[in-house]
This record gives structure tokens, sequence and C-alpha cells, in this order.
């Protein structure tokens, strides 16, 4: 008898959980998360998809057919020419100097970064926090908070309306140093720098011929983040650069766009628009490029326990 009781007792509720497992239905929850990553894919993808349909439009089909589709004429060669070559070929130009920004100022940062956030996260050294506070500090400020008083120092010492007014400040990336700081505390274990160094390896041996392998993944992250910042950056040449042989894309845009709606002078709205197509191709190339060596746990396994 007492070994039934239990058993008895049990059947109600193992029949409410049986219930209730019934009642709950996961494909409804997958079903609704479908349906909003789908509205969110949407909302994401429809600027592209109008900027790529407009850059195959005549200046006078943008205004004259709908937005979201084709127009009469197809005409996204003959913008394309007309881009490349309008005004002596300055769009080119602007291309040439958006992609010294980018080499120089990016990879700059993502060298200081990668450097300076390997040596904070593996040797101990006087200061070592209070220079974490200063990095997460930094990280806090917005770069347009500094933009004018980068100005008024730069035009100081007579940098202004250079291109180095431009590169030197891209080359500071404090998020990007965190990153760094973060991702090499746990890809690289000390007991395999300290394998290395009972070896006779030198630290910068240590550094090129480990560390960086292991760092790839957070390397990469670090130079996509500052390719991004440095190509899309608007606000800083504003403020640096006057001559419009300095411009990069992003503020050579913003010029013919303010041409095009000037009074008496002629549209071009359609070289707007292929421009700004033009603009974001090479940064989609280099996520494609570069994605494959997203890959982590690098150092999984480089320890033996």
């Amino acid at each position: 008898m007492t070994a039934v009781a239990p058993r008895t007792r049990a059947l109600p509720l193992q029949a409410a959980a049986t219930k209730r497992r019934r009642k709950y239905d996961p494909t409804r929850r997958s079903v609704a998360l479908t349906i909003v990553m789908s509205l969110l894919l949407i909302y994401s993808l429809l600027p592209l998809f109008w900027l790529v349909i407009n850059s195959t439009k005549t200046q006078e089909d943008l205004f004259g057919t709908f937005g979201l589709w084709f127009g009469n004429d197809f005409a996204l060669f003959d913008n394309i020419g007309q881009t490349l070559t309008y005004n002596n070929g300055i769009f080119l130009r602007w291309l040439g100097n958006t992609v010294m920004y980018v080499v120089i100022g990016a990879g700059g940062a993502t060298i200081l970064a990668t450097a300076a956030g390997y040596g904070l996260a593996k040797y101990q050294f006087p200061g070592r926090r209070a220079v974490f506070a200063i990095v997460l500090g930094a990280v806090a400020v917005p770069g347009t908070a500094l933009a004018v008083p980068t100005f008024l120092m730069f035009s100081q010492v007579g940098l202004t309306n250079t291109p180095l007014s431009v590169i030197i400040p891209s080359l500071i990336s404090p998020f990007g140093l965190y990153l760094m700081w973060v991702y090499a505390a746990d890809a690289i274990p000390t007991e395999l720098l300290e394998a290395a160094r009972m070896d006779g390896a030198s630290e910068a041996r240590i550094f090129f011929t480990i560390s960086m392998k292991l760092l790839t993944p957070g390397i990469v992250t670090v130079l996509l983040f500052a390719v991004v910042a440095t190509w899309n950056n608007y606000f800083l040449p504003l403020i640096m650069l006057s001559d419009p042989q300095w411009y990069p894309l992003t503020l050579g845009l913003n010029q013919w766009n303010l041409q095009a709606i000037g009074v008496g002078s002629t549209p071009i709205f359609n070289l707007v628009i292929t421009g700004s197509l033009l603009t974001i191709v090479p940064i989609i190339a280099i996520f494609l490029v570069l994605q494959r060596y997203w890959q982590s746990g690098l150092g999984a396994g480089g320890v033996k326990e």
C-alpha cells in the first residue's frame, strides 16, 4: 500500500505536465520570430534596393516614375560613365582620397589597437588600471565632441586643409583598443606564452609568430570597424578640409547634392545616386573578402590541461 500511494498521487502531476507540453507549440514562436526578422530584413534592405533601382534611371525618370521600380530607360552604365567623368573626373580623386584615408588611418588604427591591446592584456605594469579607466572613458566620448577641439589644435600647427588633419585623428580608436584588449585576454593562453619564453623565443617573435595568428579574428573585426568608420567619416573632413581636391567621397557627394538643389544649377541627382551606389560597393567587397577570417576558438586546444 505504501508503494502504490506515491505513484497514485504523481498521476495528476504527470497529466498536468503533459497538458502544458501540449499547449506549448514551438512552431508558433518560430513563425512569429520569422515574421519579425523578415520585417527587419525588408526595413534594412529597402534603402539599398531603392538606391540600386534609381541608379538605373535617367534624370527625367527619377521624378517621373515610381521610386521602387525601374524607369523607362536603363541608364546605369551611362550614369556610371557620367559620374566618373563629371567635372574632370573629380569623383575618382575623391575615391582615391578615401582609399588613402582608409589605408593609412584605419590600417594604422588597427595596428596600434592590436599592439596596445595585446600589451595591456598580457603584461603587468604599474598604472594598468588607470589606463583601463582612461580607455573606457575615451570610448564613452563621441568623436563629434572632439572634432572642434581637434580643429583648433590642428589650426595652431598649420595642419588643417591637409590629409594629415583627417589621417591623424583616425589613428586613434579607443573602441578598437578596448576590443583587442578584451579579446587578447581570452584568446591567448598565458601558459602558451610562458612555454614559448621557456623555449627561448623573444617577445617580438612570440607576438608575430604566435599571438598574431590567435588574434586574427579580433584584428579583422577591429579593422572592419575602423574601415567603416573612416570610409563613412563626414563631420571631421567637413570642418578640417576646405579644398575639394582633398575631399573624401562623403563630403564630395554632399557637395554634388547641394549643387543639384541650388537655384539655377543643373540637376545631377542621377549622379549623386549613382555615386552613392559606387561608394558602398568597396565596403561590401571588403566584408565579403574578410568574412572568412571571422573564426572563433583558434586557441582552443593550444594548451593541454
